[in-house]
């Protein structure tokens, strides 16, 4: 069960990062972007550290306050509740 976790929050935070490298290429070429409701989607469901890295190494979404506060905050949380599951 461990394993498949471990698998899941890789992939999930690997494909937020991607995600938010994808949008910040589409919003320098004017296109049509990604919804920031699926940014946070995929933040919510694991992929929170994965998002602000990807945040601070493409420098997007930076000046919006509710990803700037909320995805280290929702970083931190699943953080200790990943370290609460492999430590109980």
């Amino acid at each position: 069960m461990e394993t498949a976790l471990i698998i899941y929050l890789l992939a999930i935070n690997v494909a937020t990062y991607i995600t938010m490298g994808h949008d910040k290429k589409k919003a320098r070429n004017r296109e049509y972007r990604i919804s920031e409701q699926t940014l946070w989607l995929l933040a919510f469901f694991g992929g929170a550290t994965g998002g602000y890295v990807g945040m601070k190494h493409y420098r997007h979404k930076t000046k919006h306050v509710s990803f700037k506060r909320g995805f280290p905050i929702l970083m931190i949380v699943q953080v200790a509740m990943v370290a609460y599951w492999f430590l109980k």
